[in-house]
């Protein structure tokens, strides 16, 4: 049994964008997320020195402010999907109902 609205939508050229858009965008940032977090996971493994350099006086060391800024481009990541999200692809998703309930 099939819906004939859901076949409507599924067959919509406007939802094989959203669909199109919408993996290779997530695909892309998970890439980048990848690339990020293995990138500080190998400096830990391979170059423990370069890390544990200190910086200045303290014993605050470079792998700090490095753990910090994986930490803070996950958060600007993730604002970046949502962004995209509430504003282009919901007005594809409106478009997609909107013709579907014609």
């Amino acid at each position: 049994m099939s819906d004939p609205v859901v076949d409507k939508i599924l067959k919509n050229p406007k939802y094989q964008e959203l669909q199109s858009k919408r993996n290779s965008f997530g695909v892309l940032l998970s890439i980048l997320m990848l690339i990020v977090y293995y990138g500080y996971i190998a400096l830990i493994a391979f170059n423990k020195p370069f890390l544990a350099q200190p910086l200045g006086a303290g014993v605050t060391t470079i792998g700090i402010p490095i753990g910090m800024a994986v930490i803070v481009f996950t958060i600007v990541i993730t604002g970046i999907y949502v962004r995209r999200a509430n504003g282009e692809f919901d007005e594809l998703t409106k478009q997609i109902l909107k013709d579907a309930a014609k």
